[in-house]
């Protein structure tokens, strides 16, 4: 059908996305969207075919909720799709966005929301975060992420807040792997003054920071005092994806949970946003030469 992928193509994106089940659920949802489109079914009637509603279907096609196999067998057939081979082909991606991510051992500590997170954070091509209070969390030492979790009181934390760190360290391994995505940092000078965890914490921190950016996939810029506060108003992350599948996405976190953002009116005000910051931040060099300069005066 025009419009739809081929099953080696589409295969070859679940592959390269495949490193997580919530990658896997948006390319399968956004076939099943040019499937039904392409046979020119409503959402509504699709959804009564599997005994369920529009919206059902709408979410399906977000990749927002899991899928069970004979829903997807149920809907191929309505669309038209008939191949034992491709329906096979579609079939093997329901299993396997059902495999757990490497980080469901920690789901006991972490909502929803931040699950969907950590599985998109690894399929991500480039990461481009904002931070006015801490270290970005892929660029935490384990102390300074201790500190965090148990409230200044790393001596007493818990063992939730300690796996919680655990799970932050090990987040970190995909600035590491063959595939690494570019990071590229914006942090507001505060946080580079801001004593988490205390002296001995943050002259370690500094000098994981300054190590860190001699990595070639990662960036990492200052916002000057003077400069601070005029370009965002709060904490943001950008995930971008060189997969056509995957929409990029804006996360933004609050007290009661996170919002994800993916219109495209929306990734454009925020990718001007982040432009923004950049020339208002110091240049890597320059962020580079404050680090230094900070840990010297600490």
């Amino acid at each position: 059908m025009a419009g739809v992928e081929p099953p080696e193509e589409r295969d070859r994106q679940a592959t390269e996305v495949g490193s997580g089940p919530t990658a896997l659920r948006i390319v399968l949802g956004t076939q099943l969207r040019r499937l039904r489109e392409a046979a020119e079914i409503s959402r509504p009637d699709a959804g009564y075919s599997i005994r369920g509603s529009g919206s059902k279907i709408s979410r399906m096609e977000l990749g927002r909720v899991g899928f069970k196999e004979r829903d997807v067998a149920d809907l191929l057939t309505l669309y038209g799709v008939t191949d034992d081979g491709e329906r096979s082909e579609f079939l093997d991606m329901v299993r396997r966005s059902h495999e757990p991510g490497w980080w469901h051992r920690y789901t006991d500590l972490m909502p929803t929301w931040f699950q969907d997170y950590v599985g998109l954070e690894e399929s991500a091509s480039r990461i481009q975060t904002y931070e006015l209070q801490f270290v970005p969390g892929l660029m935490q030492t384990e102390a300074y992420a201790l500190a965090i979790a148990s409230r200044g009181r790393p001596q007493h934390a818990s063992q939730d807040a300690r796996r919680r760190v655990t799970l932050r360290m090990q987040r970190q391994r995909v600035l590491a792997g063959t595939d690494a995505p570019r990071l590229w940092a914006v942090i507001d000078e505060s946080v580079l003054h801001r004593p988490i965890g205390g002296r001995e914490t943050m002259l370690a921190q500094l000098d994981h920071l300054l190590e860190i950016t001699k990595r070639p996939n990662v960036t990492l810029q200052v916002v000057p005092y003077r400069l601070s506060g005029y370009s965002a108003e709060g904490a943001f992350t950008m995930l971008r994806f060189a997969e056509p599948e995957l929409p990029h996405l804006v996360y933004i976190e609050h007290l009661a949970g996170a919002m994800y953002l993916d219109k495209l009116e929306e990734i454009e005000q925020y990718s001007r946003v982040f432009d923004r910051l950049t020339v208002d931040a110091e240049t890597p060099d320059i962020s580079r030469q404050m680090l230094m300069k900070i840990r010297t005066e600490m």
